[in-house]
């Protein structure tokens, strides 16, 4: 796991770099990065809110910056898309300052955002034709972005009549349809049902074969295991974690969870396997969380069998939860 960023730093000078995957000074830029940051410090008043983060964003990469409220993302995320000053610190997205507010990058970003204007008395078609307008682009382009996020049936309902959901997938379309090098996607898939979220989860996957980069919130952090190729963990202003899921996943000291259904063991019996640290019964299962799952299930196995007993292992939302000590939202 690559930690960064003592959370209770000071605010002096000194700059702390995040070390990229693989081992690249993440505050070098290269050929192959669509965002770099050096030292970059943003404060309100008495707040902090961005803290001398350094990190760099390779092209084509699906980025995701995690965090709990207040943390800091938002300002950092603005502070990339050119929207607000930093206070101190470089700023290149593709080899460019966005700031100050730079009109020629302006075609080559796709931004949504949780709070996306809509033009809600046209049409979802007349939308993304206007959209498509600002951009220089044909009407016509309307008509794939709309398909793109599975809108085609709407495409002639009034924005004002559609559904959070869809007003959401409206604002991706709006974001896409002049096809740029660099998406900025905040919390995409709020209000949208489990399907919903699973076919956007397609879209998304399509356009990083697109090549394009892509920079991403969310709190699901599902979502973020399985789709991102690197996240960022920020607390306080500072990036603590940065890595591959996989890898955070791998080096976080989170139990294996074995669980027996109720009945089958009892919680003297689990408290003497090996390996087993603590014992709690949950959901009518007697649950073992272990350090050596292997033996644990062995001994289990021998014990009363392996039917129905299930396992569950660590996921990125217990590395979030070990590193911030808080929920996602």
């Amino acid at each position: 796991m690559t930690v960064t960023h003592d959370i209770g730093a000071s605010t002096s000078s000194s700059e702390h770099t995040v070390a990229a995957a693989g081992g690249e000074s993440a505050a070098e830029p290269a050929v192959e990065s669509a965002v770099v940051l050096a030292g970059v410090r943003k404060r309100y008043g008495d707040v902090q809110a961005v803290d001398g983060i350094s990190l760099t964003i390779r092209r084509g990469e699906f980025f995701g910056i995690l965090g709990p409220n207040g943390a800091g993302k938002t300002t950092l995320i603005e502070i990339v898309e050119g929207l607000r000053q930093a206070d101190a610190g470089t700023i290149q997205v593709l080899g460019m300052s966005p700031w100050p507010r730079n009109v020629a990058l302006l075609p080559r970003l796709g931004l949504q955002t949780q709070k996306s204007a809509f033009f809600a008395r046209l049409t979802a078609r007349e939308h993304l034709e206007t959209v498509a307008a600002l951009y220089g682009l044909p009407a016509t382009a309307a008509g794939p972005a709309l398909e793109l996020v599975g809108l085609t049936g709407q495409a002639d309902k009034r924005v004002g009549e559609l559904s959070g959901g869809q007003r959401q997938r409206l604002a991706i379309a709006g974001a896409l349809i002049h096809e740029p090098e660099l998406v900025f996607l905040d919390e995409p898939t709020a209000a949208l049902d489990t399907q919903a979220r699973r076919d956007l989860w397609q879209v998304l996957r399509s356009l990083k074969a697109q090549g394009r980069t892509i920079i991403y919130t969310t709190h699901h952090l599902d979502e973020a295991e399985a789709l991102c190729d690197r996240v960022a963990i920020v607390v306080a202003g500072s990036v603590i974690a940065l890595d591959t899921p996989h890898r955070l996943v791998g080096a976080a000291r989170v139990p294996t969870r074995v669980m027996v259904p109720v009945g089958r063991i009892s919680i003297a019996q689990a408290e003497a396997l090996p390996g087993v640290g603590r014992v709690t019964v949950e959901g009518g299962s007697v649950v073992l969380e272990t350090t050596t799952a292997g033996a644990t299930l062995a001994a289990v196995g021998e014990l009363i069998g392996l039917d129905e007993v299930q396992t569950r292992t660590a996921t990125l939302e217990d590395v979030y939860l070990e590193l911030t000590g808080s929920e996602t939202h």
